[in-house]
């Protein structure tokens, strides 16, 4: 029976960022890596998943090219497919794509159901702005930033401004 896992993928770089995909539970996670590369518009890279805990703590590295360590905590991503290590709602996974800046996404199993006649998987679902720039993890995009920095903005204005009184 093939079913489609639904993941919401977060940035801490840019606290707009959302991505929703759907995919197939026996996509392996090489192609999921890939998947992922040409939804951002990122160019090709070295990149691991790790699976995590609820406090995002890294359990198992899952890399791109076999590294060939026989530790038990390594393992090639086309060798797995996502049904193999995603069992539960709220499973999560890491995606680091910046291995020297320590650069991730967090991706969180938020669903699972059968796959919809008509569509084609895997897909985005849902996106809220820009991807944080691929190199450059300084380079801000006029549409990021934290929400919260936005709807706070307008407390601001009474930073400094002397005629305001607050007795009455």
């Amino acid at each position: 029976m093939s079913m489609v896992f639904q993941f919401r993928m977060l940035s801490d770089e840019n606290d707009n960022f959302v991505r929703d995909y759907e995919v197939m539970y026996d996509m392996t996670l090489y192609d999921f890596h890939k998947f992922i590369l040409d939804s951002l518009g990122y160019d090709n890279c070295m990149a691991s998943f790790f699976t995590a805990d609820d406090r995002w703590e890294k359990i198992h590295e899952y890399t791109a090219e076999d590294m060939g360590e026989e530790n038990g905590f390594t393992s090639p991503m086309g060798d797995i497919t996502l049904g193999q290590i995603i069992h539960n709602n709220r499973d999560r996974l890491i995606y680091l794509f910046d291995m020297f800046a320590d650069r991730a996404f967090y991706l969180e199993l938020t669903g699972a159901k059968k796959p919809e006649k008509g569509f084609e998987y895997p897909r985005v679902m849902f996106e809220n702005a820009p991807a944080p720039d691929q190199y450059d993890p300084d380079a801000v995009s006029a549409d990021e930033g934290s929400i919260f920095k936005e709807m706070m903005g307008d407390f601001n204005d009474f930073e400094g401004d002397d005629n305001y009184d607050d007795e009455y």
